[in-house]
């Protein structure tokens, strides 16, 4: 087996977590949108409602990849695209305490939703499906007779025929 030769595997290349360490807030410029991750669609892309009103298929870029997880629900930045409107690449992610200083500087509107998966309250804007069930659902589509509550005691009279066992026998009985 051979020796290794390196200076370490994986967790050195990761570095030190330097976790929270303050960085400085970047706002959008030219051709950039602030969106929220509506959902996640694997091989690092994912769907976002952009504040401007659009929904786009977003990729994240090579840089953040595989060191910072985006999530449905998390602000990001996205660069939007010159030849493609409805496509974007994630440019940057925002953690809470910076979404909402965003949202006191005005950068973002009133009624986003920071840390929820909802994305933006609209009044008409529901896309949530709604599933009402019956009671008592037909069973008239099995293929097969089904007795119901009401039935029953009819279908239960119906198969009854058989004679009651006696416990007790006279000689005419014989």
């Amino acid at each position: 087996m051979p020796k290794n030769k390196g200076k370490g595997g994986k967790n050195r290349r990761r570095g030190k977590n330097e976790g929270d360490v303050k960085r400085e807030l970047t706002f959008k410029e030219d051709g950039q949108e602030y969106a929220q991750v509506t959902r996640m669609l694997g091989n690092g892309r994912l769907e976002a409602a952009c504040f401007d009103g659009s929904k786009r298929m977003c990729h994240i870029r090579g840089k953040l990849r595989k060191k910072v997880w985006v999530n449905q629900g998390d602000i990001v930045l996205l660069g939007l695209r010159d030849y493609q409107d409805g496509k974007a690449d994630v440019i940057l992610k925002y953690n809470s305490e910076e979404a909402r200083m965003l949202k006191a500087f005005g950068e973002l509107p009133e009624n986003a939703k920071i840390n929820e998966t909802g994305g933006v309250d609209e009044e008409g804007d529901n896309d949530e499906l709604h599933v009402e069930f019956q009671e008592d659902p037909d069973p008239s589509f099995l293929g097969r007779p089904v007795a119901t509550p009401a039935a029953a005691p009819a279908a239960a009279a119906a198969s009854a025929k058989v004679p009651e066992k006696k416990t007790t026998y006279t000689l005419d009985d014989i």
